[in-house]
């Protein structure tokens, strides 16, 4: 099919296919007249870049893992990758779960500020109460 009717059928701009064509993540075979020619397993293989895209695979990671042949899959490698992002994005839940934490630690903190206690003396106060749930590294720590 030629690069309007693929687009058409992916729901993506010429460009893109373009884009990931130049990145070797799909081919094309050139006609006598120039025009590009994608054969049947370009749309899904679009589906599958994608969806790798969206879960967190770069270009670079997606082009290792697709075949060079749309029907010969290295399953073991997919696999581990797979395996691999998603302990990567169990990684990120625990440190973005962290990171609230210490956001809400330091709201309340900061919400029940004493009455008349000076900024810098409150701010002192704010971070020695994050230092103490944790929350934030011992003065001098990298």
């Amino acid at each position: 099919m030629k690069i309007g009717e693929l687009a058409k059928a992916t729901g993506l701009a010429t460009s893109r296919i373009r884009f990931y064509e130049a990145s070797g993540l799909i081919k094309a075979r050139r006609q006598n007249n120039g025009y590009r020619e994608y054969g049947p397993e370009a749309a899904m293989v679009l589906e599958i870049i994608g969806s790798a895209q969206t879960v967190g695979f770069t270009l670079k990671q997606i082009r290792e893992l697709l075949p060079l042949d749309a029907n010969n899959w290295q399953h073991d490698r997919l696999l581990g990758a797979l395996k691999r992002k998603v302990a990567d994005i169990e990684a990120l839940q625990a440190r973005l779960k962290r990171n609230r934490a210490s956001l809400l630690a330091a709201i309340e903190t900061i919400e029940n500020r004493p009455t008349g206690l000076a900024c810098a003396d409150n701010t002192k106060r704010v971070l020695a109460g994050l230092r103490s749930r944790g929350l934030l590294l011992p003065r001098g720590a990298k």
